[in-house]
């Protein structure tokens, strides 16, 4: 039998990096706010997917009101963001039943291609764990802070063509990552996959998409708006 598809989309966060007085899920890219563009995107690529999105309690008004004005009628369970971003996703997963396949995804993530969102979720249904990644292509030194607040390098060399970095969605058959939030709080816990790895669950890592970035801080909205620009043209 086919698995149901959600997306967890997180937008719980205050977005103190980005430093605007609005959480950056609420900022605008051509008249749209970036969680919008997010979730349409997946809309695009799986109509039928249901979609669980995680706010600030205080700001959970400010997305009913807007989806109600701007007509943005996407059927949604609306729930309230925990302490860090595990415990976000920890609330969520009461939402998704057994059986399915559920996507976790960051809500300020709009760019990933509908095709590679499709992929993704084919790839899900063999595999109980799907993680896209990007090679890092930087030249990655290892440092220590001193105590005078200098950093300084460790004679340890770093094998670059080793190291990629996660992005998401992350996809996972959801009885298992229910089963691996069950786990108690580690500060290790950076995304699902260092949950699900924890728990003992199988990871498959997959190419991702460059674009597919994370916007966090006033200079990645720059970078935003330029791709989102290049994309209207093609």
């Amino acid at each position: 039998m086919e698995r149901k598809k959600y997306l967890v989309v997180t937008a719980g966060g205050s977005g103190t990096r980005m430093g605007s007085a609005l959480p950056k899920q609420f900022l605008e890219l051509r008249g749209k706010p970036i969680l919008r563009l997010t979730i349409e995107r997946f809309l695009e690529a799986c109509p039928d997917v249901q979609v669980i999105t995680v706010l600030p309690s205080s700001h959970m008004g400010t997305w009913r009101e807007y989806c109600v004005r701007e007509s943005f009628l996407c059927p949604q369970r609306l729930v309230a963001g925990g302490f860090t971003r595990f415990h976000s996703v920890q609330n969520a997963l009461e939402q998704v039943p057994d059986g399915a396949v559920v996507a976790v995804h960051d809500g300020v993530r709009p760019f990933l291609s509908a095709r590679r969102i499709g992929e993704l979720f084919n790839l899900a249904r063999e595999h109980p764990a799907v993680v896209p990644v990007m090679p890092v292509t930087d030249t990655l030194k290892v440092l220590e802070k001193k105590a005078d607040g200098t950093l300084a390098l460790v004679p340890e060399v770093v094998d670059r063509s080793r190291i990629y970095g996660a992005q998401t969605p992350q996809i996972f058959h959801s009885e298992l990552l229910k089963k691996a939030y069950t786990q108690g709080f580690d500060t290790l816990f950076t995304d699902d996959a260092s949950v699900a790895q924890k728990y003992g669950i199988p990871l498959t890592f997959v190419e991702g998409e460059k674009l597919n970035i994370k916007i966090t801080t006033p200079e990645d909205l720059v970078l935003a708006q330029a791709i989102l620009s290049q994309l209207s043209q093609r």
